[in-house]
């Protein structure tokens, strides 16, 4: 697995560079292209710079190596982070949702002017730049199977998003339908709330141990016994510990075999396991006694 923390400061580095000029340029657009949608869309922007920056300060924190206080590792701290980012990915929605509405119900959408071209200009910018931060950022935490990272990727792909909406508004003022634009700001918000709960439910579920999915414990489970000196799988066990995964497997191997080559086997499936799946950060193995006679008996037990 490849270095979180460098691959993270080198995403975030540029991520903050491009939503820095982002912001000012749809701000200025949306000030002298009289688009209100286009000002929503900078302010959402804007978050992304804040976002960005908890994502550096949790994988930092993450990266920890383990102490006395905590022995198992610092992962969760990325979970932190994510959960963060949810939070403040859901305040920025609800500002913009706020703006719609207020503009609907008290009629001031009627008092907007006119877009002008630069407006629709930055909006058509904003989505091509933003759809590609959330490719580039995306693939970067599939690399290092971070979920911040992931987290930061699904708020740049809601701004790209917001911005498709900021489009709807500009393109609606200019054919004189003054109220798209405050419409807009509305769909917007429900994208960012959508991107939000997402990135939220994936960081409580890697907080609260929860199982690997079933394709990734069947592989682990085919893996193991494929081991020379493993008759069975009596049991396994998987749980996310922020962007790793911890394993607990029980092994059947003969009952006659000497305790050091039993210990051989559960030190290879152990090591096997830790080379195989780059995510797994940890690997107990206990070995139990295999025993025909008991497993005669069991099979004649579950056909009659």
């Amino acid at each position: 697995m490849q270095d979180l923390q460098k691959v993270a400061v080198k995403v975030s580095i540029v991520t903050l560079g491009v939503n820095a000029v982002l912001v000012v340029f749809k701000t200025l657009a949306g000030i002298f292209g009289n688009s209100y949608a286009l000002i929503s869309d900078a302010v959402h922007s804007a978050s992304d710079v804040f976002s960005t920056v908890i994502v550096l300060i949790g994988v930092k924190l993450a990266a920890k190596k383990a102490d006395k206080n905590h022995p198992f590792g610092h992962e969760r701290f990325e979970c932190v982070a994510a959960i963060l980012l949810a939070v403040v990915l859901f305040a920025t929605g609800a500002g913009v949702g706020y703006s719609g509405i207020n503009n609907i119900v008290t009629g001031e959408y009627k008092n907007f002017e006119i877009p002008g071209i630069i407006a629709l200009v930055a909006a058509a910018v904003s989505i091509v730049v933003k759809e590609l931060m959330f490719w580039y950022t995306y693939r970067a935490a599939k690399l290092v199977n971070s979920s911040a990272l992931k987290a930061d990727a699904w708020h740049h792909r809601s701004d790209s998003l917001s911005s498709i909406g900021s489009l709807v508004g500009v393109v609606g003022g200019l054919c004189g339908v003054k109220i798209l634009d405050s419409v807009a700001c509305i769909v917007i918000c429900l994208f960012i709330f959508k991107a939000s709960i997402q990135i939220f439910i994936d960081a409580i579920k890697k907080m609260t141990d929860e199982a690997c999915d079933e394709k990734t414990e069947e592989e682990i489970k085919n893996f193991i016994s494929s081991f020379e000196g493993v008759l069975r799988v009596d049991n396994l066990m998987t749980r996310l510990f922020g962007n790793r995964i911890y394993v607990i497997a029980e092994i059947a191997c003969d009952a006659d075999l000497p305790l050091i080559e039993a210990h051989a086997i559960a030190e290879a499936v152990h090591s096997g396991i830790e080379n195989k799946f780059p995510a797994v950060k940890h690997v107990t193995v206990h070995v139990n006694p295999f025993n025909e006679t008991e497993e005669d008996e069991a099979n004649e037990n579950l056909y009659n």
